[in-house]
């Protein structure tokens, strides 16, 4: 078995049985702001043709730098079977099935699936709203003989889960930035170089509990950093080392994983690790050019960046110009979300001030209202180019944290200090959304009484599910002998209130009387 980096995220995974491709990502993401570093589309001619007739399609999950919809459209044959996680909501079904994809392998979370003849695929994944209200996830691939692991962006809390299935291979792994804090905020510089160094030392801290954890023969740094190519965004590359940005390359990474006695794999688009062989890997050009990109790395960033300065100019044109009203169609779209959500609104605790150039939006979240800001105060301030937001209002974006925030296109400021549900809102700007956001803030801030139950059908059932106090009354559905909580898609025998999924879990459940 041997895995092949295609860019970033981008892995295509060959075995005796098959082959899988892994979030191929090739157009720039997030309104032109992310590129594929170092850059991938001129992959060598035999894999460019290879991956483009995968066995098995996996996406782990809907960010554009992981979904790229516009080159799997024109790329992929729509019969090519999903590898699809276990998600709480089908949002990532649904995105696929408008692009024409038919045909999906459901998996269960954690659970080993047999793809035929010795090919095994467990994906796990995470729920918080915080990986993203339609959820995040990590690969385990095994032929029999070896086992790659692709954990990409996800964080499970179980350290040791994606090592259960066996001893590992290849671990490819995140363990560079990718939000837009806090850069986008107004700091000194001294204060700025702090959150900087501490947001870094956090990023590579986490990785390396991972790669501890899952011991594996070879760690290959996947999945960031991006890079920037626009003139306006050129400051957030990592290039001198002393930039106010949390987006170092794999060269930082591999020099604390050698530190810790860790074999760390060096990789470029087009790179073929084999799995158990010694030999190093195969690189797609001589290795003094793959150093000379990191080494070089100005001078090849700004050859990268002549060839797309016109992409980048007719994209700002594309972008929507103002059109009347805004307040008045965000008033429409949050009010009635916000009045699904006190919980979320009291914890965000004040209002929130959008400018989008000569037009001021507050969102009183206290008050559940989005009005014309008239001098009230705010706790929270975003400014943001009118064409930004005429865009993503346009396209109903329900998260805006993919959609707009991380293009890093916008300026932030803030009274206190971070507040995790103000973005957990901006995250889920749908129904379906808002609901599993308010429940997680349930859960967070006013957790249950024990003796607290809902009707669902015939019965009385606890309100909040054993497994992780999911509220019933939004995640619980029932056929009349079986309820399933959809959040995680736990299921429980409606007569005895067994669990069907563990066997240490149990649901109070009586019938209810007439």
């Amino acid at each position: 078995m041997r895995a092949t980096s295609i860019g970033h995220a981008g892995i295509f995974i060959e075995t005796r049985q098959g082959t899988i491709l892994c979030d191929p990502w090739f157009n720039p993401a997030f309104f032109g702001s992310w590129f594929v570093f170092p850059r991938n589309d001129g992959l060598p001619h035999p894999l460019r043709d290879e991956i483009l007739h995968p066995s098995y399609l996996y996406i782990s999950h809907l960010h554009g730098d992981h979904l790229d919809e516009k080159w799997l459209s024109e790329n992929i044959p729509r019969h090519t079977p999903v590898l699809l996680p276990d998600f709480p909501t089908n949002e990532l079904e649904r995105r696929l099935r408008s692009l024409g994809f038919d045909t999906f392998v459901h998996t269960t979370n954690g659970v080993e699936t047999d793809l035929g003849d010795g090919l095994t695929v467990a994906i796990h994944v995470e729920t918080s709203i915080t990986d993203g209200p339609a959820g995040d996830s990590a690969l385990v691939v095994s032929d029999g003989v070896h086992r790659i692991v692709d954990q990409n962006d996800c964080r499970p809390s179980d350290l040791h889960a994606l090592r259960s299935h066996g001893p590992i291979d290849q671990h490819w792994i995140q363990y560079s930035g990718a939000i837009w804090y806090p850069m986008v905020y107004e700091e000194s510089p001294e204060t700025m170089r702090q959150l900087v160094d501490l947001k870094v030392e956090s990023q590579f801290s986490r990785a390396l509990r991972y790669v501890e954890a899952l011991d594996a023969r070879a760690v290959v740094p996947s999945a960031g950093p991006p890079c920037f190519l626009d003139p306006d965004l050129f400051h957030l590359n990592v290039i001198d080392g002393d930039e106010l940005s949390i987006f170092p390359d794999q060269t930082s990474f591999l020099d604390r994983l050698a530190a810790v006695g860790r074999a760390g794999v060096m990789n470029i688009p087009g790179t073929v690790i084999e799995c158990g062989s010694e030999s190093e890997p195969r690189h797609p050009i001589p290795v003094d050019e793959v150093r000379g990109i990191f080494t070089h790395k100005r001078e090849y960033l700004e050859r990268y960046q002549s060839d797309y300065l016109p992409y980048l100019a007719e994209l700002k044109d594309s972008w929507e110009k103002p059109a009347p009203n805004l307040v008045g169609r965000l008033k429409a779209w949050w009010e009635p979300l916000m009045t699904l959500a006190p919980t979320l609104c009291d914890a965000i605790g004040s209002a929130c001030l959008l400018q989008a150039g000569d037009t001021e939006v507050l969102v009183d979240f206290p008050r559940r209202q989005v009005r014309a800001h008239d001098g009230e105060p705010f706790g929270f301030r975003f400014d943001i180019d009118r064409r930004l937001v005429e865009t993503v209002v346009a396209q109903n974006a329900v998260d805006w944290s993919d959609k707009l925030f991380l293009s890093c296109r916008f300026g932030a400021w803030r009274s206190g200090p971070y507040n995790e549900y103000l973005y957990n809102f901006f995250k889920s700007l749908s129904v379906e959304r808002m609901q599993r956001t308010e429940a997680e803030a349930v859960r967070k801030i006013a957790p249950p009484e024990p003796s607290d139950e809902i009707r669902i059908g015939d019965h009385m059932v606890e309100r909040y599910c054993p497994h992780r106090r999911a509220d019933l009354g939004v995640f619980g559905e029932s056929d009349g002998t079986t309820l399933v909580c959809t959040l995680h898609g736990w299921k429980f025998d409606l007569e005895t209130g067994r669990c069907l999924t563990a066997d240490d879990r149990r649901l109070r459940v009586r019938r209810a009387e007439s």
